[in-house]
């Protein structure tokens, strides 16, 4: 499968999922275990039957590794998705996960003993601090603007939204922790990303026991809601289980891209790629549900974006290749 085609199934899948996800919350704020479950059990059953063929086949990593990283992993997923119960709209949500460059680094620096990164990396970060801390303080002041005509006293809706910022916060730093194992583990024992994949999905669903009573709930919501005739079937489903179906379908399409984009193509690349993405769905989100953005919200996430770039070294990559003999000639033609 080549590089376009995977390039492709990125933009489509991961683009696509956040409108299903958007579809989601906006009808029920506190649905995001049955999200979580939902993704997970249909990754682990592809997973399971294409990748560990049946539980015939023996993982090149030892599973004590995985217990780990599933724990790391599964904290994530529920807490970054449980943090929209907190007053936490979806563009800050977006944003403040591409804070990820920040906890990398941190994280490099008090783990892997990474003291020295070029000017451009220190600088990369900053912008990406700056730009997140816009936004951030903007949405604050949203956040008690909104709750002015409220029931709901302002100094409690604006502790809960902290609450929310924290999560996203611990959330974050737990993200860049699990990439740093990942990485060490790759080193060790050699890169099996699929198999990661199937792993991570299928080791924590009993974990969703626990969730059972939250997910039960909203599946009976989700039943209640407005049937619509599918042709296919000639059967009435409730309307937010097609969106459920496509929020796990296309979560599907968006992180198989991703892995096949890993395997043909440089971390430069996939970077960018995922990048472009990021900011082609906040733009959609925000155009197509109409979601409150200030002027000082656009600065925030062009600082945040251009950040981005910048640690990917595009420009120095763009700069080395004007400079080489062919590109040279062809510009003096």
């Amino acid at each position: 499968m080549g590089t376009s085609v995977a390039v492709c199934l990125v933009f489509i899948g991961c683009c696509s999922n956040v409108v299903f996800l958007e579809l989601l919350v906006r009808e029920f704020p506190g649905c995001g275990n049955i999200i979580t479950f939902t993704q997970f059990l249909f990754i682990a059953l592809e997973g399971f039957i294409f990748e560990s063929n049946f539980g015939r086949k023996k993982p090149a990593i030892p599973i004590r590794n995985y217990v780990i990283m599933v724990t790391m992993f599964f904290a994530v997923s529920v807490i970054n998705n449980y943090s929209l119960n907190f007053n936490i709209a979806m563009p800050l949500h977006m944003i403040f996960r591409s804070g990820s460059l920040i906890a990398n680094m941190i994280l490099g620096i008090v783990i892997l003993k990474k003291s020295r990164y070029p000017t451009s990396k220190y600088l990369s970060i900053a912008l990406v601090s700056v730009g997140i801390f816009i936004c951030t303080i903007m949405s604050a002041k949203q956040v008690n603007m909104a709750s002015e005509g409220s029931q709901e006293p302002g100094v409690h809706a604006f502790l809960h939204w902290l609450v929310g910022i924290a999560m996203l916060t611990f959330a974050l730093l737990m993200s860049a922790r699990m990439g740093i194992f990942q990485e060490t583990l790759y080193r060790e024992y050699g890169k099996h990303s699929k198999e990661a994949l199937f792993y991570n999905h299928c080791l924590p669903l009993p974990g969703f026991l626990l969730l059972f009573g939250d997910i039960y709930n909203h599946g009976v919501l989700f039943s209640q809601t407005t049937p619509v005739l599918v042709p296919a079937v000639g059967l009435s489903v409730p309307i937010m289980w097609l969106y459920l179906l496509g929020n796990t379908i296309t979560q599907y399409v968006c992180i198989r891209g991703v892995f096949i984009l890993t395997t043909e193509c440089t971390s430069l690349t996939v970077t960018l790629v995922v990048t472009l993405r990021k900011f082609l769905s906040l733009i959609f989100s925000i155009l197509y549900f109409q979601n409150p953005f200030t002027s000082w919200h656009w600065v925030g996430t062009g600082v945040v974006f251009l950040g981005t770039l910048l640690y990917t070294e595009v420009w120095s990559s763009v700069r080395a290749a004007l400079r080489r003999p062919g590109a040279t000639e062809k510009k003096a033609e």
